[in-house]
């Protein structure tokens, strides 16, 4: 489904991605993890070319994007989903025009817009606040709002560029039930970029980790984060360790109470 080679991108005197190599199989869910500024949503973006790779190939389907000139390649992107960090929602519309512009712009009716938008606020919880503006909504929902934009083209491929970094920690838990139940039925094969450990655990068929623009480890969520090979990987694995203990020190604590 998705096969990246070679990839490379530099700012600079920055290698932010370093010859990147990667296939994702058709209805697989991948995680990208790894240390802030390591490079992971520089690679996301460079997918669909929201930023221009300076070397390599991204094949979706056999399909070189980084060969297509501007109409093909817009062509291409309504095979692709992308939910990105912020949520990008034009204040003045509600959420259901936010989600029927892309595909109105893109040729299609209103009246099949509409419902295909309507669909895909179902899809995500979020029917009945169709008619709310964006001030209207939490952030929590603003998110959703912008995944069903993302699957309202009915994508093949969704990638998430950490789509709860910008969520307050509290709100968090309800965009993550909407990338599982994604996740779950297959849809879509998924390449996610995040910080959630517990998501990557529960979700993921590959975690892929990322070091200073390359990818230092890859394997299923047991065996990277139960036997890391990657010092990224070990980091992981304290982490995880520590959060486990904290939590059983607080619980004997309350039933001791």
């Amino acid at each position: 489904m998705l096969k990246i080679q070679n990839l490379t991108k530099q700012f600079g005197s920055l290698v932010a991605v370093n010859n990147l190599n990667l296939s994702v199989a058709k209805g697989e869910t991948v995680v990208i993890m790894g240390p802030s500024g390591c490079g992971k949503s520089t690679t996301i973006r460079m997918i669909n070319r929201l930023i221009e790779p300076d070397r390599g190939s991204v094949f979706v389907d056999g399909v070189d994007i980084t060969g297509l000139d501007a109409n093909t390649l817009r062509n291409m992107r309504k095979r692709i989903g992308y939910v990105f960090q912020h949520f990008n929602l034009i204040n003045r519309l509600s959420a259901i025009e936010n989600v029927m512009l892309g595909l109105v712009m893109g040729g299609q009716s209103k009246e099949a817009a509409y419902d295909k938008a309507l669909a895909a606020l179902a899809k995500v919880g979020m029917e009945q606040f169709k008619e709310h503006k964006p001030g209207q909504l939490s952030g929590g929902q603003q998110q959703r709002v912008g995944i069903a934009r993302a699957l309202a083209f009915e994508p093949e491929l969704m990638l998430w560029d950490e789509p709860t970094a910008s969520l307050d920690p509290m709100l968090v838990r309800e965009v993550l039930v909407v990338m599982e139940e994604l996740a779950k039925y297959r849809a879509a094969t998924m390449l996610v970029v995040t910080h959630e450990i517990a998501f990557a655990l529960h979700v993921a068929d590959r975690i892929v980790l990322m070091e200073e623009g390359g990818i230092v480890e890859s394997g299923i969520p047991s065996q990277v984060f139960v036997n890391p090979v990657s010092s990224v990987g070990c980091q992981y694995k304290e982490l995880i360790e520590y959060q486990l203990n904290t939590s059983a020190r607080t619980l004997a604590g309350q039933h001791v109470a």
